[in-house]
């Protein structure tokens, strides 16, 4: 019934039951969808999932077994602002996977088996603003220019991983950084990671554990 108390119009009535199977049809299978977001938490995924709506702006893929994005696929998803990628088995080559993910804001690869980060990484991701890759006790390696491209990196988080040195320039270019997670990695204390420690004492950055 209408609000008035009038029946709905017939058209209408086809409309909304259209949307809703529509809405179903297009869920990926063990996933649940709502409002433009699509949640697979441990789901026991092998492979990233088929039919997810185009318009998706939240993915959330935590707790499965995936151990490869195809970036084709991803790139269909073009308005997606978050992606939740941790707990899974990811590893080796990312170089090139979000290509198509300029408007990503937040995107989460920690407990994984990533072993090092490139700038192709996540060069193409533009819009990047919280970048979490934590728990990933193989990455022993991020090139120097790693994050070039992500200027408006608000949030890092390298934490708990197999890092020994991170390049001073890596993080200091980052004009928008204020929190940074270096907590509980094998950091080689030598004279080249003194210019690291001066930035740290004099930046605005928040190093938690570190204090």
């Amino acid at each position: 019934m209408s609000p008035l108390g009038a029946p709905w119009p017939l058209s209408l009535v086809i409309l909304l039951g259209m949307g809703v199977a529509s809405e179903r049809i297009d869920c990926p299978s063990r996933c649940s969808c709502r409002y433009l977001g699509v949640n697979c938490t441990g789901q026991q995924l092998q492979e990233f999932p088929a039919a997810i709506p185009l318009d998706t702006r939240q993915l959330i893929l935590a707790a499965n077994n995936v151990s490869y994005l195809p970036a084709v696929e991803l790139s269909f998803l073009a308005d997606l602002v978050y992606l939740d990628c941790r707990k899974n088995l990811l590893g080796d080559d990312l170089d090139f996977t979000f290509i198509g993910l300029a408007k990503l804001v937040y995107l989460d690869l920690s407990f994984n088996n990533l072993t090092q980060v490139t700038f192709s990484t996540f060069s193409h991701l533009l819009s990047l603003v919280v970048l979490k890759i934590a728990d990933n006790p193989n990455l022993v390696a991020i090139e120097k220019d790693a994050f070039a491209n992500n200027t408006w990196l608000r949030h890092l988080d390298v934490s708990r991983t197999g890092l020994t040195f991170l390049d001073t320039s890596t993080v200091q270019d980052l004009p928008n950084l204020r929190f940074l997670g270096l907590s509980d990695n094998l950091w080689h204390c030598n004279c080249s990671f003194l210019d690291f420690i001066t930035w740290m004492t004099e930046s605005n950055v928040r190093f938690p554990g570190e204090d």
